[in-house]
């Protein structure tokens, strides 16, 4: 099994933090995390991949140990279409695969239909294109993402008296075991006067200005020609509810589904059967 090691890509436009498991020689994957995560969502699922895979993890701009978007930008979400890309050319990668999880996995699947010159896999845990809003609901998200970042005034940094605190806040606020958000926090907290405070860039819980309709995301996965597996967690959670999801996933043409109990990080509470489906799939393919 390969140690972890600490990687830093540099960027035209930032820092980004990863983490490498895996001979460099093996196929690759470029993993992507769920929103507020970070690398360390990974940390338990990658080392059963690893002697099929050379597995890079980065911590998505905003999030664990990578730099934050400059003063005055928005985190927009095809952005990190962009740092994606950037991240793999770092690395020195022309073609890769892409392992994502939540928004990751919507990242993933986008990316994969708009570049498939570059993608020759994917796998997505819990995500299949990225969360959508009607289209009446689109004036309502730009006032209300305007008024978050220009109408009211910034809230003060929760300062957390040990990490211990964080890690019990995070599993109550995310769905996820004790352990599961030990590890993560691990990764996703920085000293600060009087304790710790979240490493991420605050201005990633404000609302988003602007997201696709349902027909878009559709549009974009009908083009999806890359070998995908999407690993589903049951019961579905509400944010993302089997007749979407179904829908999407009627309009991929080349998509294996394999539905795993357990809850939304499924990969870091129990990672050995999602590693054992992926790793079927693998074979198989």
């Amino acid at each position: 099994m390969s140690a972890v090691r600490e990687l830093s890509l540099e960027l035209p436009h930032l820092r980004l933090a990863a983490q490498a498991w895996g001979d460099p020689q093996l196929p690759r994957l470029l993993a992507l995390h769920g929103w507020l995560d970070n690398a360390a969502s990974f940390d338990r699922l990658a080392p059963l991949l690893c002697e099929h895979f050379h597995i890079v993890a980065i911590d998505l701009p905003g999030h664990g140990r990578s730099g934050h978007r400059p003063p005055g930008t928005w985190y927009h979400y095809v952005d990190y279409l962009g740092d994606t890309l950037a991240a793999a050319d770092a690395l020195g990668w022309t073609r890769f695969g892409l392992l994502g999880h939540s928004l990751g996995g919507a990242v993933a699947s986008m990316l994969a239909a708009a570049c498939p010159q570059r993608i020759d896999r994917l796998f997505l845990i819990e995500a299949l294109g990225p969360l959508t809003a009607a289209v009446d609901q689109t004036l309502t998200l730009l006032q209300r993402a305007i008024s978050q970042r220009h109408g009211l005034p910034a809230k003060a940094l929760r300062v957390f008296a040990s990490e211990a605190e964080a890690a019990r806040t995070r599993a109550q606020a995310g769905d996820l075991s004790l352990e599961a958000a030990q590890i993560m926090v691990a990764r996703g907290i920085k000293p600060a006067s009087g304790g710790f405070v979240w490493s991420s860039d605050p201005r990633l819980t404000l609302t988003s200005p602007q997201r696709y309709i349902e027909a878009q995301v559709l549009a974009v996965l009908d083009e999806l020609r890359v070998p995908t597996q999407l690993i589903l967690a049951q019961p579905a959670p509400p944010f993302l509810p089997e007749a979407l999801i179904n829908a999407r996933i009627a309009r991929v043409p080349d998509i294996d589904v394999v539905r795993i109990a357990g809850h939304h990080h499924l990969h870091l509470d129990d990672p050995q059967p999602v590693a054992a489906a992926m790793l079927a799939y693998y074979a198989r393919r």
